[in-house]
Order: structure tokens, then sequence, then C-alpha cells
């Protein structure tokens, strides 16, 4: 296994992490035996980056990979976040809210710390930035976590470049952590070259796509549970357009004699050493198509036929609906 250095910290990473989220039942019915034995397969084929947070699944997900993992903790770069919270209407409704108050994000890294059933936590996320706390009291409370030993290294999620230059002048950030992929290149722009500017490192969620540019051909398949059911990009108005889009990621695999996935891998890893993408899967059979997008070299004319189909903007529907979108910070 390729090994990284993670932004200017002593974490030596896998080129390719594991994001967990989908064996919490985000993308479908969950299927715990398969969940742990991917865990551990993903350990023998060389993956430690294990990436979690304290929402995915109601706490169900850092349970399910602190169980897992304990045996082998030393083997492990683990990595989780905090920020969701939901809150409870009268009716009993619940909506999802952010809260980054110092209190909050030191009572929420004690209970991620009991259920992954760990002393430490090896990079520490804020999900997302709350709008009604400034970032600097946000980092400085992660940053006391890290002088008590309870966190090695800290982290962002999906927040812009004013964003981390405040954080980062507060205590270093080793990763931020946002969408990208071959439909989602908005990053490219001025939060890359700021990572790059600032030796943090970055890390893709969701590089292929939540499923779609590994070629997915039945939208039916999609249950009422799914994330992706109220997603705009998989919406029925959506769906041919952004189908289409991937028939160049299958003719560039077709060549290659590799899967769509392995493309849209391989695309995202030669953006650069500090580009830790973390492909989320709940099977062995994925974990392996993964990995072996290490081998796949793209050409140049792969590159410009790939960055020409999918330019900027060009998929249909934006990436997350309204309730989730607002937390976005740019």
């Amino acid at each position: 296994m390729q090994m990284t250095q993670l932004g200017s910290s002593t974490l030596a990473v896998s080129a390719i992490g594991l994001g967990c989220w989908g064996m919490s039942g985000c993308y479908g019915a969950a299927d715990e035996a398969e969940a742990e034995a991917t865990l551990l397969h993903a350990l023998d084929r060389g993956i430690n980056f294990f990436d979690t947070a304290d929402s995915y699944g109601g706490g169900h997900n850092e349970s399910l990979v602190g169980r897992v993992l304990k045996r082998r903790r030393r083997e492990v770069v683990l990595a989780t976040k905090t920020g969701f919270v939901d809150k409870v209407g009268p009716d009993g409704t619940k909506t999802a809210s952010i809260d980054g108050n110092p209190s909050r994000i030191h009572a929420a890294c004690d209970a991620s710390l009991a259920r992954l059933q760990t002393d430490y936590i090896d990079l520490y996320y804020l999900h997302r930035r709350d709008p009604n706390v400034p970032i600097e009291d946000s980092v400085g409370a992660m940053a006391e976590l890290i002088s008590v030993g309870k966190v090695r290294t800290i982290g962002l999620s999906e927040v812009g470049v004013a964003t981390l230059r405040r954080a980062h002048s507060v205590h270093p950030i080793t990763a931020l952590q946002s969408e990208y992929s071959l439909w989602t290149r908005d990053v490219e722009s001025e939060i890359l070259p700021a990572c790059e500017r600032m030796n943090i490192a970055f890390v893709p969620f969701s590089p292929l796509g939540r499923g779609f540019l590994t070629g997915m051909t039945n939208r039916d398949s999609i249950g009422g549970k799914d994330f992706r059911a109220k997603n705009p990009r998989f919406s029925a108005e959506n769906w041919d357009h952004n189908t289409r889009l991937v028939e160049s990621i299958s003719t560039i695999a077709d060549r290659h004699n590799c899967t769509n996935s392995q493309v849209a891998l391989a695309w995202l890893l030669s953006r650069g050493e500090q580009v830790v993408p973390i492909p989320g899967t709940k099977r062995r059979q994925h974990l392996d198509e993964n990995i072996a997008a290490l081998g796949v070299q793209l050409t140049p004319d792969d590159q410009t036929s790939l960055e020409t189909a999918f330019s900027i903007n060009a998929a249909a529907g934006s990436r997350y609906n309204p309730d989730l979108a607002k937390w976005i910070d740019r």
C-alpha cells in the first residue's frame, strides 16, 4: 500500500482511506457482518485511515468501528467528526443543526471516545462550521483536547479559505475534508491551492459521487430511506443528463480494462500526494476494486477527456438539498 504523510502532522496514512458512513444504513440496508468483515479486510489490505462521525447512524457507526478495530488500534489512523446535532420540535420532528460551542465539542469528544473504545482520536474534525460560534472558539476547544491527550490532530470539513485561514491561525489544521470528485470540482480554484500553501492535507469524501460515477443504471433501486433519495443529482429530472456524463468514464474504463470507479479514483489520486480520498463502501468486493485504482495510470488524453466531459458545474442538480446545503461554508 502506498503511504503518505497527512499534512504537517506525523500521521502516515494509506493513499486511499475508508469512509464508514455507508455501514450504518445511509445508502440502503446495512449488513453488520459484512461491514465488520470489510473493516478487518481493509486493515489486512494495508488501509489504515478510517473515517467516521458521531452523527453517522446516531452513534452506531462509531460503535461499530470501535468494536471491530479496538484489538488492532495501533495499526489504525482513526478520524471522527462532531458538529451535527438533532433538534427535536414540539411535534417530535427531528431537524439537523450545528453546534460548535466549546462545551459541546468537549462533551462530544468524550462520547466519541467511549463509543470508539479508545483513549485518543488521531484526527478530530469539526463536521461543519457553526455560524453562531466564532471558528476561533471552536478550534480553540479542539486544541484543548490535544493538550490533554484526547486528540492528536484536528481538521475541518466543508469550509472555505477564509475560515480555514482563521482556524489555522489558532492551531495548525492537519486536514480539510470536503466533497471532491469528477462531478464536484468547485474546490479546485481556491481551496486546493490554499491547502497546498498551508501544508494541509485535503481529504475528499464521496469521490465516486455517492456511487453515481460507478455507472449506476437503476434509479428505482434507491429506496426512500437512502440518503440519495432526496439528493437533487439523483432526481428523475437530472438522472438522464448525469448518466450521459458518466459515459465518458465508461469509455476510458473499457480502454484500460478496469471499472468506472477505478478510473474516477485514479483521476482523483493524480491530483497530488496530499489529496487522500476516502471512498465509502460496506463490501469487501468494492474495497478491493477501489484499492486496485492505485494501479491505474491515466494518460494525458484520458485526463483531458474526463475534465472536458466533467467541466465545473457540468453535473445537473446541486449536491445537497437546501436543508443540508445551508451548512456549507464557502
